[in-house]
């Protein structure tokens, strides 16, 4: 395996031009956010916040300033309400887990949609095991939750409802304040979370306008540091930690916090919202451009998710038909062109992902489907060059298909 990997790393040399697109996966964190980082490994603020000597003092000051301007970002009200996790995954899990295994939670009911990531879901599933119940929402062909289903499925022993405010997949902006305001008039006691890491830096996110109760965000989901969320958890709601040990400044997540990488997180946030509305522009053309020239060169082409406004700016999911995704990943991987296939937390199983399942898409449509998301560091050269590559890549792949006979 190792050796097929380095062959494969070798084939790539001579490419002079290249554009990553896989955002969904892992980002290239820009220069400014890492120089941003370094001071916090020696220099200042390495040392524990929880302790009184100057390296602690310098963390813990970062940390409250860091927590306060992601706050902000959020449309949070107060610093307090912000705890740092290892990622989204974590968030999610803490919110889910630290909600239903409350002492104060009686109910063991739980609401999700089928289309959820995958750490939603696979909590979920897992506290089955402690005698939950977990009810899907389906979603119509474009992604969008079906709100009247919601509202039959929601009552008085629904503890949680979690709902993504963008879908990682296919950039579906699902109407969370219309979902909260059902939630709440069936039950004003039924918590509501979502993972807004797909809208965090991509659509106007305010927590509090959307009256949500948790919602997670990731850094290197806006071009941060990997290995550093957070979770939104509105004043006066008590979740249970999920994780024992040294509690630092955090009481929901014990450890000693990371303090280089929360530096980073904050630093994406401020350069994702400077000119915030200018670069959401920029992105969204791109995007546009990059759709409509692949569906005027490549053939038999369908659009994932919404084609409107309800869509996220990054966001371009397609499925090429008569093109097996894994290939055209490696074929346009050897032109310097980076992109993802399928389910991103599931691409080496060979199953579809269960996003476009949801959305009807078929076994030949989910495997043949790629997945590119544009970040502010994307310029219209990358955009052409994508543009000159994806066409001769899907001929390429269709050639050889058509010589095996299998289709």
């Amino acid at each position: 395996m190792v050796e097929n990997v380095k062959e494969l790393i070798k084939a790539h040399e001579g490419i002079e031009y290249e554009v990553y697109l896989d955002n969904e996966n892992s980002t290239k964190v820009p220069y400014e956010i890492i120089e941003e980082m370094l001071p916090y490994y020696n220099k200042q603020g390495y040392g524990n916040p929880t302790l009184t000597h100057k390296p602690g003092w310098e963390a813990f000051e970062i940390i409250m300033q860091s927590a306060q301007k992601i706050a902000k970002f959020m449309g949070a009200g107060i610093p307090e309400e912000i705890t740092f996790t290892p990622g989204v995954t974590e968030a999610n899990n803490l919110a889910i887990m630290g909600l239903a295994l409350s002492k104060r939670n009686t109910r063991k009911r739980i609401v999700i949609s089928e289309i959820e990531p995958l750490s939603v879901l696979h909590v979920s599933k897992m506290l089955e095991k402690f005698g939950f119940f977990v009810s899907k929402i389906q979603v119509d062909d474009e992604g969008f939750i079906n709100l009247e289903k919601l509202k039959e499925t929601v009552n008085r022993d629904v503890c949680l409802v979690s709902l993504a405010t963008v879908n990682n997949e296919i950039g579906t902006i699902q109407p969370i304040k219309e979902a909260v305001e059902i939630v709440k008039d069936i039950n004003a006691d039924t918590i509501f979370h979502t993972d807004a890491s797909d809208a965090f830096g991509r659509i106007e996110l305010n927590v509090q306008n959307l009256n949500v109760d948790l919602a997670s965000i990731s850094s290197y989901k806006i071009l941060g540091p990997r290995g550093i969320g957070a979770l939104y958890t509105k004043e006066g709601l008590e979740i249970e930690r999920i994780l024992e040990g040294q509690i630092g400044t955090q009481k929901l997540w014990p450890g000693i916090e990371n303090t280089p990488l929360i530096v980073g997180f904050t630093k994406a946030s401020e350069l994702t919202f400077q000119n915030f509305e200018n670069k959401i522009k920029n992105i969204t053309g791109l995007r546009d451009k990059l759709k409509e020239g692949i569906f005027e060169r490549v053939s038999d082409v369908k659009l994932n998710g919404p084609g409107n406004e309800k869509r996220s700016p990054d966001n371009l999911n397609i499925s090429i038909l008569r093109c097996e995704g894994e290939a055209l990943t490696i074929e346009l991987s050897l032109r310097g062109v980076y992109v993802s296939s399928g389910s991103a937390c599931s691409r080496r199983l060979l199953q579809p992902s269960h996003v476009l399942v949801a959305i009807g898409r078929k076994f030949s449509e989910a495997h043949g489907s790629i997945l590119m998301k544009i970040t502010r560091t994307h310029k219209k050269e990358d955009v052409d060059y994508v543009l000159e590559q994806v066409p001769k890549a899907v001929n390429r792949i269709r050639g050889i298909v058509g010589s095996t006979g299998v289709d």
